[in-house]
């Protein structure tokens, strides 16, 4: 690094300089003018201390600024992402084109030796996440390149990044789309093209569509998402079992080489209690891959009909709207009353209390669900008390200056996964005349899943509209608008029937009251089907006589696999319930058996669970190189086959974008501060002194 210094006046012009060393001549002068005992030599040489002592002083009274340039040289930084997926390994192409991908990190790392010293090369491989170096594994279970750019942008943001070298198939299935997240460099990303574009002979179950409750003696349906690739001809024997009877099954004819079809199956819950249904595609032969054939999945069929209190201030038209649209669903019957008659009825009685546009505050009695796991479903609306409804709950905050309402109109999330709304009801639910909503600023927690998002004229916000949460236990449903009867109302009118109402309040419901039981000993996984690799997470709740949660006894729990393999815990006391993270257990079908003792009494809670392998990276097969083609021809990059990579540091380095950047550092401080001036000031008066004294002047 290379330093420069100057001095900078700031307000005081630079002639002063001269006016300070006049000064100091003048002072010197007048002091040595009429020497008595002293010879000329030290009369001239302490005239030129004391002037120069006092020239500087002089200075210093004056606040000149010391200004200090440095210039510091910093080299382009490559950056080197390896795909680490399953993918790339089993998709190899084969004959001639093929490519051992072992030898792909050995072929990266000569691109770092070859670009030698003027280059700063950093080298990472991915799956899910970022890891640093190179791999030879290729056994990561999910690929997301979006995350990895960003991880990488974000970890050298502000520096010279020269370029990017992304070596990958093309392929995710976690993150956004990868291109979006390329466009924030503002350098070249040189694409590896890994992997075998040709399309191969498979047949796949893309996804699975249920709500996973149902009520006893009802038809529910699923929707399977089958897909089919180079099997054109062939008939696809779509099935569904339970406990290994065949529950449903369909034929379906694949009549193209990329065929796609969603398949609706109707199902019966004739038998309560958590019931698991295997669906899965016969295979074909010479299919490439049959791990993704087959999905699990659970469905919670109770058998009570539901009683729900919806407590009101004043008539409104939503009361009823609510009302109709909840008991088009005849597993659910609502109660409606205003808030003044409340203290008639025994809240304990109900699976979900809907407060329209009242709040805990509002009432005495409201205030006992606070203690409560009750669910609560706010509707909030003009009438609404915002700071109660802050206090009561943790998903929603909203910061509002002045009581006044807006019209908001509801965008439906994708991603929202709580419950399944059919595609048409979402679609007119978007269609549907805004409700109004109280104007002002929203907060939502991490944990809170938003269904339906405020749009405000034509600009998507992130405010909630309609979202859930669940809370140690506690589910909460939060509309922030009202207005519902306009919706009823434009339905009818364009389709004359209500059947997105009733289905949006019928699913929000039937979600709320899923867990609302009175068992004193529950026993529930975080949910019934977890990932390979993924912690298995199950909650516990202990209630006393007078229903009140208690967590004083130890919860022991054993999970059994199928080949019978045992795996003991021990809650561990989280709040007022128990919580056990039993880690990453092997892939399989597993039961389990938790016991505690209250006093004399015994309790069991028994249930299952599924860790299923990971299929993502075997349901695309044909790598995208058109991806990598675009994300590289956008940045000012290119594309290069694997064994093309011997081309890489040649294509950087004559790349004139990517230089060395000299960055300059300017710092200024006041002279003032500068000790080595005292220091000279000290040895001039001092050799002055010393002299005096010599020649007996003092």
């Amino acid at each position: 690094m290379l330093f420069l210094f100057s001095i900078t006046w700031g307000a005081v012009s630079g002639w002063w300089a001269l006016a300070c060393l006049l000064l100091g001549v003048l002072y010197a002068w007048l002091m040595y003018r009429q020497p008595i005992n002293l010879a000329n030599k030290f009369r001239y040489v302490l005239s030129v201390v004391r002037a120069l002592t006092v020239a500087i002083i002089a200075l210093l009274l004056l606040a000149p600024m010391l200004k200090s340039v440095g210039y510091k040289s910093e080299k382009p930084l490559v950056l080197i992402l390896q795909d680490n997926s399953e993918s790339i390994k089993l998709f190899n192409p084969k004959g001639s084109q093929s490519y051992n991908v072992y030898n792909l990190a050995i072929d990266l790392d000569k691109v770092k030796s070859t670009l030698g010293d003027n280059y700063e090369v950093h080298e990472f491989n991915f799956d899910k996440t970022l890891h640093n170096g190179l791999s030879t594994k290729f056994n990561g279970k999910q690929t997301d390149i979006s995350a990895a750019l960003k991880q990488v942008n974000e970890q050298y943001v502000n520096q010279n990044i020269g370029a990017i070298v992304l070596a990958t198939d093309g392929l995710y299935n976690q993150g956004s789309d990868p291109q979006y997240e390329a466009r924030n460099f503002k350098t070249a990303i040189y694409t590896v093209a890994l992997g075998d574009t040709t399309p191969k002979h498979d047949l796949l179950i893309a996804n699975v569509n249920y709500n996973k409750t149902a009520f006893l003696g009802n038809d529910f349906e699923i929707e399977v998402l089958a897909e089919a690739y180079q099997s054109k001809g062939e008939t696809m024997r779509l099935s569904v079992t339970e406990d290994g009877k065949q529950v449903a099954a369909q034929n379906i004819p694949v009549n193209s080489a990329a065929f796609q079809k969603l398949v609706p199956l109707k199902l019966n819950a004739d038998r309560k209690g958590v019931r698991k249904f295997n669906i899965s595609i016969a295979p074909v032969s010479n299919e490439l891959s049959t791990q993704n054939n087959s999905e699990t999945i659970y469905v919670d069929v109770l058998d009570a009909k539901q009683k729900v209190l919806l407590v009101y201030n004043g008539p409104h038209p939503d009361v009823s709207v609510i009302k109709k649209g909840i008991e088009s669903n005849r597993n659910f019957e609502v109660k409606t009353t205003l808030l003044s008659d409340l203290s008639t009825l025994k809240i304990g009685d109900y699976s979900l209390v809907i407060l329209y546009q009242l709040t805990p505050g509002n009432s005495g009695l409201l205030q006992s669900l606070a203690k409560t796991k009750m669910p609560v479903w706010y509707m909030l609306g003009g009438q609404s008390d915002l700071q109660d409804f802050n206090n009561q709950q943790q998903a929603i905050k909203i910061s509002s200056g002045r009581a006044e309402m807006q019209e908001v109109f509801a965008q439906p999330v994708p991603e929202f996964s709580a419950f399944t709304l059919t595609d048409s009801t979402r679609q007119k639910i978007s269609t549907f005349p805004p409700l109004m909503a109280p104007f002002g600023s929203y907060t939502s927690s991490p944990t809170n899943q938003i269904l339906l998002k405020q749009k405000i004229g034509n600009v998507l916000t992130t405010y909630p509209l309609l979202s859930f949460s669940d809370e140690a236990g506690r589910r909460t449903g939060i509309l922030t608008g009202e207005g519902l009867w306009r919706w009823q109302l434009a339905e009818y009118k364009a389709n004359s029937n209500h059947h997105a109402v009733e289905e949006l309040l019928s699913q929000s419901v039937q979600y709320l009251t899923a867990n609302a039981n009175r068992q004193q000993f529950r026993v529930y996984p975080a949910k019934n089907v977890f990932d390979e690799g993924e912690n298995v997470i199950l909650n516990a709740e202990l209630y006393n006589d007078a229903f009140e949660l208690i967590n004083t006894p130890d919860v022991k729990i054993d999970l059994k696999s199928v080949d019978g393999k045992n795996y003991s815990f021990l809650f561990t006391r989280s709040g007022q319930s128990y919580q056990l993270d039993a880690g990453a257990l092997p892939v399989g079908e597993y039961t389990y058996s938790a016991t505690t003792k209250v006093g004399p009494r015994s309790f069991t809670a028994n249930g299952q669970l599924t860790v299923k392998a990971l299929n993502l990276e075997t349901r695309q097969s044909a790598a995208n190189h058109q991806l990598l083609n675009n994300i590289a021809k956008q940045s000012g990059g290119q594309m290069l086959l694997p064994s093309q990579i011997n081309r890489l540091a040649d294509l950087i380095r004559k790349n004139d974008n990517i230089k060395t950047v000299v960055y300059q550092d300017k710092h200024y401080s006041d002279m003032i501060d500068v000790k080595w001036i005292f220091i000279v000031i000290l040895a001039l008066l001092s050799t002055e002194w010393f002299i005096r004294k010599r020649e007996g002047e003092i």
